[in-house]
């Protein structure tokens, strides 16, 4: 029997991933390798729907890329590439963009959000109908799964209204893809808001943790990370959610249970406590970053491992959208 299929993308928006993502999203790829058809991809292409220069995004998408295998993803068990490497997901997205109403793509919350943010007025269509993408991403591939934040939810119900329409429409065609909900995934908050999100949006440099970053500047940052004028290492996210934040982090990376934490630091100060932080941060960063500079120091070769991974993708696809287009209508190319 065939292993459910998986499929998730991330963007490459900046020069590194961070903690945040790291936790909760990198590091289950790794996991999600045993025991299902896993497809990873890098979605350069919802990362012009912003302003964006083609040498930073042409870099950050090998950097990205690296990184997922540098993280432990095997090419061998995973299909990782380039989203605009199978053309077949702008082309899925058009029809599907065909089936959407304007209120249905409307009350998408992410562009109500993204475009208060650049301004509704420079919010380009591609910011709109991005998440029309997203299904094409989904749909294409066949998933049976999608991993899922809170903040993803809306768009998988979306992918999943529209390949219902088109099921009925057209006949069936695609699989209706499933909430991948995974239990325990960290909320890492801002080091300098821990009220906030540890975003590369809207952190400021200070309250972000990268997996490239250097030992020095990591350990620094953690212990300049926002506590409050207590002593007391508690976990308490309304009145010491920078502990809690930290308290949470260190759970994670070592894999010691929150409770077990409060206990062993009691009594103790938050410099002891936030050097055992940073020392956890700089383990589990050091050989990831490591090997992504050993990887991006090959282009060849990483180019080499996109290509396979793309193929490998196009042939899915290809045979999605050879349904899609004599189910749609569209006459056969002779």
């Amino acid at each position: 029997m065939a292993s459910p299929r998986v499929l998730s993308g991330i963007q490459p928006t900046a020069d590194s991933f961070h903690l945040g993502n790291y936790l909760g999203a990198v590091r289950q790829y790794v996991t999600m390798q045993e025991g299902y058809d896993a497809f990873y991809c890098v979605v350069d292409l919802h990362a012009i729907t912003v302003d964006y220069q083609p040498e930073a995004l042409r870099r950050r998408s090998r950097v990205a890329a690296a990184q997922l295998f540098a993280v432990g993803l095997d090419p061998d068990r995973s299909t990782v590439f380039i989203q605009s490497h199978v053309r077949e997901h702008t082309e899925l997205a058009w029809v599907l963009i065909c089936l959407t109403g304007m209120g249905e793509a409307g009350r998408m919350t992410q562009f109500k959000d993204k475009s208060a943010k650049y301004g509704e007025s420079s919010a380009g269509v591609g910011l709109f109908t991005y998440p029309i993408l997203q299904a094409a991403d989904i749909l294409l591939y066949q998933a049976d799964k999608v991993p899922v934040g809170a903040d993803q939810k809306q768009h998988l119900e979306l992918t999943r209204d529209l390949a219902q329409r088109f099921n009925h429409r057209f006949g069936e065609t695609f699989t209706l893809p499933e909430p991948h909900i995974v239990k325990g995934v960290e909320k890492i908050t801002d080091l300098q808001d821990p009220t906030a999100k540890m975003s590369k949006s809207s952190s400021s440099p200070g309250g972000i943790l990268d997996l490239l970053e250097d030992p020095g500047p990591l350990r620094k940052k953690i212990m300049r990370a926002v506590t409050d004028t207590g002593t007391e290492i508690v976990f308490d996210e309304e009145n010491k959610p920078g502990i809690a934040n930290l308290l949470r982090i260190l759970s994670a990376l070592t894999g010691t249970p929150i409770p077990e934490l409060e206990t062993r630091y009691a009594g103790q100060g938050y410099g002891t406590f936030k050097k055992d932080v940073a020392e956890a941060v700089v383990e589990t960063f050091t050989p990831i970053r490591e090997r992504t500079e050993k990887l991006l120091a090959d282009e060849t070769q990483l180019d080499r491992m996109l290509a396979a991974g793309a193929a490998r993708a196009r042939k899915v696809a290809a045979e999605t959208m050879e349904k899609v287009r004599d189910r749609a209508g569209f006459l056969t190319a002779s």
